[in-house]
């Protein structure tokens, strides 16, 4: 194990629940759960989460997939609940809750039913065409956010947003991209969400811990983006795999509070793991 500490935080934790990314952290290459980013195969996040399960350890999946995406990989790894959709979908002990925060009433029956009747994206799309569009085929079948992919700045976004009245939302940067899509530019493409503005992974997971009665000095996290960096301070202790030690590697602040692991992926998954089982 190669964490590199972030002050106290897990001498404090009674660790009885981790909110776990999937995407990147949970499972590499082609999204599986047997292979790290390099494609090559690994047993590590396996049997790290064997044995929170043996120690009684609560995985709940927090990712920017739908429910029911998260549904199924749940069902294979023995886990019931989730934060699905950058915390715009919560599921407690198995019921399905939606957070609208300050999405208009009349719009539709779900957030992304309201997006889409808004024209608050076609409008992105139009001002970032060739930069930007949707991330087929996972952008189907969604309850409360627009996923996209390409290259976007997010504070022209945003302030585009509003200046249309759409003060409702924001884009969301929900990491990098492992596939390559030279058509939308030069670089790493990233995946995005239009999403509710007032609805947090931070918010979402508070509201979580609430509903079940667990306190945040009880809960961890661990993710690999930006939007993972949400739960900082919503929980006793966030930890960053390596593959996303860019989104704190400037922020001095964010590096106090983070534990970063000492590989990628699945592997750094089972670090931090690891580590939370060996203080229950």
């Amino acid at each position: 194990m190669r964490l590199v500490s972030a002050g106290d935080a897990l001498e404090r934790l009674r660790p009885r629940v981790l909110f776990s990314d999937v995407d990147g952290t949970l499972v590499g290459k082609g999204a599986s759960f047997f292979h790290g980013l390099d494609g090559e195969p690994t047993m590590a996040a396996a049997e790290a989460l064997f044995a929170a399960h043996r120690a009684g350890l609560e995985i709940v999946l927090v990712s920017g997939r739908t429910r029911s995406q998260l549904f199924e990989t749940g069902r294979l790894l023995g886990i019931r609940d989730a934060v699905a959709e950058l915390g715009v979908v919560v599921v407690v002990e198995g019921a399905a809750e939606l957070r609208w925060g300050a999405v208009p009433a009349g719009l539709g029956d779900t957030p992304r039913a309201a997006i889409d009747r808004s024209g608050a994206l076609t409008l992105l799309l139009e001002a970032f065409a060739g930069r930007l569009e949707p991330h087929a085929p996972w952008d189907t079948g969604r309850e409360g956010t627009a996923l996209l992919r390409g290259r976007a700045d997010r504070a022209k976004a945003d302030a585009l947003l509003a200046e249309h009245g759409f003060d409702w939302l924001r884009l969301r940067d929900n990491g990098r991209l492992h596939a390559a899509y030279p058509h939308l530019g030069p670089g790493e493409a990233h995946a995005y969400h239009l999403a509710p503005a007032a609805v947090t992974k931070a918010d979402s997971v508070a509201h979580y811990l609430d509903r079940r009665g667990i306190a945040p000095d009880e809960a961890a996290a661990i993710g690999d983006s930006p939007a993972d960096l949400e739960l900082v301070g919503a929980v006793g202790a966030m930890f960053m795999v390596a593959n996303g030690a860019w989104a704190v590697e400037r922020d001095e602040a964010l590096q106090r509070r983070v534990i970063t692991t000492g590989a990628s992926a699945g592997d750094g998954w089972a670090e931090a793991v690891n580590a939370l089982v060996a203080r229950i």
